[in-house]
């Protein structure tokens, strides 16, 4: 089990109702942990829309899930 810190940005901090918690995870990489939290928080957006950092660098969605890591779901934004 993997216990790491989740940032979320966006409309996904809204739906959160946090902008970053603490999360113990079984998930063997950042997609399955995503699909934790989506369950948990009732998410709308699919990893195919989103970005997925970890340690401060983008990742890919199959990277491993790494205890202590601090990672990152960026929706996509616009600006004005």
């Amino acid at each position: 089990m993997a216990r790491v810190t989740v940032l979320y940005f966006a409309s996904l901090r809204d739906a959160a109702g946090v902008a970053s918690e603490d999360v113990e995870s079984d998930a063997p990489d950042l997609r399955g942990l995503y699909a934790e939290l989506q369950a948990r928080h009732g998410f709308s957006g699919s990893p195919e829309t989103l970005r997925v950092a970890a340690q401060g660098e983008f990742a890919k969605w199959d990277d491993a899930l790494s205890d202590g890591s601090e990672v990152a779901f960026i929706p996509p934004v616009s600006g004005g």
